[in-house]
């Protein structure tokens, strides 16, 4: 999610807690950052989150004229942040602070400009995360509706989503020091002006992405040379012309 509007950006579900579960993740968030941005990405303490932040993360990069593959290097003003949280008796005892990449003293300025407070933390993705799983039953940690079908439990998690940003009215953001008024977290990013309903979003029609012809393989054909034969050339045609009939299994040949 972004910090300083609220806006909920995307999500994935798996079967399975892995490296292709946050790289999917990551690719979403690639698509909705701005090229060669500050950024400051923060995180808990999952191994497979900056490995995954930085392979998103990449641009080409051509080191040398002439012939040659482009290097993948990292944006240079990429900063990812990591929130360690360790719980006895489900009370949080320690939390470890640290930057798996780039510098604190930038995080620090990002963080602050963002307002997302003044030290490194994830409470505002963990808010969110409990908002979803209240609003899912199949998402909470125990209960009688688990989802049979990960289509479902997609596509249920994308309309919670989208009803947060568009529907509710969020509570930090209607206040006097934000924006004073009722504000959802789309109003709050410039999507839009006003408070929808869940009616409008359901009816809302996204345009279709434009259609690309598809990259032919193989060599391509050559066309026929046509030939115009000039009008003098051409024979003349007969008044009669040739039928074929088939009678009794004998092939007979008439004219008429």
């Amino acid at each position: 999610m972004m910090v300083s509007t609220r806006l909920w950006l995307a999500g994935t579900v798996s079967l399975t807690r892995d490296k292709g579960l946050a790289d999917a993740l990551m690719q979403q968030v690639r698509r909705s950052a701005q090229i060669l941005r500050p950024l400051l990405v923060l995180t808990d303490g999952w191994a497979a989150y900056p490995g995954s932040i930085r392979r998103a993360f990449r641009e080409k990069v051509k080191k040398m004229a002439g012939v040659g593959r482009a290097s993948l290097e990292v944006w240079p003003q990429l900063h990812i942040g990591t929130v360690i949280k360790r719980t006895e008796k489900k009370r949080v005892v320690e939390i470890t602070r640290r930057m798996a990449h780039g510098l604190l003293d930038q995080a620090e300025q990002l963080l602050q400009i963002s307002g997302g407070g003044n030290v490194l933390n994830t409470a505002f993705i963990e808010r969110l995360n409990g908002t979803i799983r209240e609003r899912l039953a199949s998402l909470t940690r125990k209960c009688r509706h688990s989802a049979s079908r990960l289509q479902a439990l997609h596509t249920g998690m994308y309309l919670i989503g989208c009803t947060y940003n568009f529907c509710v009215a969020h509570h930090e953001l209607s206040k006097a020091k934000h924006w004073g008024m009722a504000c959802t977290p789309a109003m709050a990013s410039g999507l839009t002006d006003h408070i929808w309903s869940v009616c409008e979003v359901l009816r809302y029609k996204v345009a279709p992405s434009p259609w690309v012809e598809p990259k032919r393989r193989g060599r391509p054909k050559k066309q026929a040379e046509q030939i115009v034969i000039p009008a003098r050339c051409q024979k003349p045609r007969s008044r009669f012309r040739a039928l074929v009939r088939l009678r009794k299994g004998v092939l007979c040949a008439t004219t008429g």
